[in-house]
């Protein structure tokens, strides 16, 4: 693939990542195992609200193709098709799901030095269609996308976003919702490794006129362990522990509490994952 301006889910995702990716209120527990023949096996087991819920996903890659399987505790089965360079610079991904046809997707990505390209559409009678564009360079790149209904005529959604990114600075505007919305965020990281940054991200809902502002950041305290936390103006804190058990397996310990509602019960986290 090209070392281009990336696809416009790339834009903000720096910041989401750190506000969100890992924190969780769930006991989950998965393990992962490898085989010779290049097929990757994970079983998992997550507990909501004491119901436990258990899922097998397996991986198997054969060149420039990749085969993912998902097989859930409602006997609902996804599978979803990478195959990379069936043209040049392309990327093409087919997903279906049993026993709802339905929810078949298949999408194009087009990459290029100066620009990416996606194309994705629904697998059913009345076919939703999505696009998406991003003109620039992996410094400074402007990205557009949007969703047409074919049954009704009408486009459901398109969101525009920029981005300029430099060594140790990340920064992005998403216009979206309709241009019912704006999102700004920023990230710094302070070593060479991006292990340590601080963030900062603040959301305007024009309809509501509602502001929503929230700080966090990611710490390496050693190798083995991160340390992230995060709060908004509307006094909500969060914070996770993430340490290094083994060689690719990670214990996350989570947490939020509502610093405006102190009576209300705090959320916990829990997340085992085994890799050999």
């Amino acid at each position: 693939m090209s070392k281009g301006p990336g696809l416009f889910s790339d834009i903000g995702k720096k910041a989401k990542d750190l506000l969100t990716k890992d924190y969780n209120s769930d006991q989950k527990f998965s393990v992962s195992t490898y085989s010779q023949a290049g097929v990757a096996l994970t079983s998992t087991a997550v507990k909501k609200g004491g119901l436990s819920i258990g899922d097998i996903a397996s991986q198997y890659k054969y060149k420039n193709a990749v085969v993912d399987v998902k097989v859930d505790t409602d006997s609902n089965i996804s599978t979803t098709f990478t195959i990379t360079d069936i043209v040049p610079s392309t990327k093409t991904i087919a997903s279906f799901k049993v026993p709802d046809y339905n929810a078949g997707k298949l999408e194009v990505q087009y990459f290029h030095d100066h620009a990416t390209l996606t194309t994705a559409v629904a697998l059913n009678q009345s076919p939703a269609v999505d696009f998406s564009v991003t003109i620039g360079t992996p410094t400074i790149a402007f990205g557009a996308e949007a969703g047409y209904d074919t049954t009704a005529g009408n486009l459901t959604k398109y969101t525009a976003g920029l981005s300029v990114t430099q060594s140790v600075n990340s920064a992005s505007i998403i216009l979206g919702d309709k241009g019912d919305s704006i999102k700004a965020s920023y990230v710094r990281y302070v070593d060479s490794l991006k292990r340590s940054a601080g963030v900062g991200e603040i959301t305007r809902k024009f309809s509501t006129n509602e502001n929503t502002f929230t700080v966090g950041g990611q710490y390496e305290v050693d190798p083995l362990t991160t340390v992230k936390a995060k709060l908004n103006n509307h006094g909500k804190l969060g914070a996770l522990l993430q340490h290094e058990v083994m060689p690719k397996s990670l214990l996350t310990i989570s947490g939020e509490i509502d610093t405006k509602s102190l009576e209300k019960h705090p959320k916990f986290g829990l997340s085992i994952a085994l890799k050999p």
